[in-house]
């Protein structure tokens, strides 16, 4: 990775932060605007820098609020990790609106699906509407930022192109 990309991922891990501070009220406090920096970082500067992003919000904003799920908030970070490759992957190939489809899917419904074992129908259910809000507002932003962000960035999205 040359250094611009490095520095870009540093700029979009210090947004994901900002956007951890940025809570949607849930049952867990986890649950906030960290997510768009990863989908921006994971379309303009590639799939494994996405999910890099990713993983740091999440942890990040679980870190902000005492981390309470505890090791669970491990499983959550890499969920999104893998959510943002394959939202990366599939917006790179030129499939934007099937990756951000894909993403809020994934991330409204299969990415708390563990809880549902784990804790209970009452926590899936009570968490899901969060989630889905927290989620929209983040592919919204994202939505919105990217193809701004791309014009000035210097190396543009290439079809095929791997993080």
């Amino acid at each position: 990775m040359n250094s611009k990309r490095l520095s870009y991922l540093a700029l979009f891990i210090a947004l994901s932060v900002i956007g951890a501070s940025i809570k949607i009220p849930a049952v867990v406090g986890s649950i906030a605007l960290d997510s768009f920096p990863a989908l921006v970082a994971g379309a303009l500067i590639g799939n494994i820098p996405g999910a890099v992003v990713a993983a740091c919000g999440h942890l990040l904003s679980a870190l902000f609020v005492g981390m309470p799920l505890g090791p669970m908030h491990i499983v959550v970070a890499l969920e999104m990790a893998i959510l943002v490759y394959l939202f990366s992957v599939l917006y790179r190939n030129g499939n934007k609106i099937l990756a951000s489809g894909s993403f809020f899917f994934g991330n409204v419904f299969l990415a708390p699906l563990p809880f549902l074992f784990l804790i209970g129908v009452s926590f899936y259910t009570a968490i899901v509407p969060s989630i889905l809000v927290a989620t929209a507002v983040n592919v919204c932003i994202a939505a919105l930022i990217t193809p701004r962000l791309q014009s000035y960035m210097s190396f543009p999205i290439v079809k095929g192109r791997a993080g």
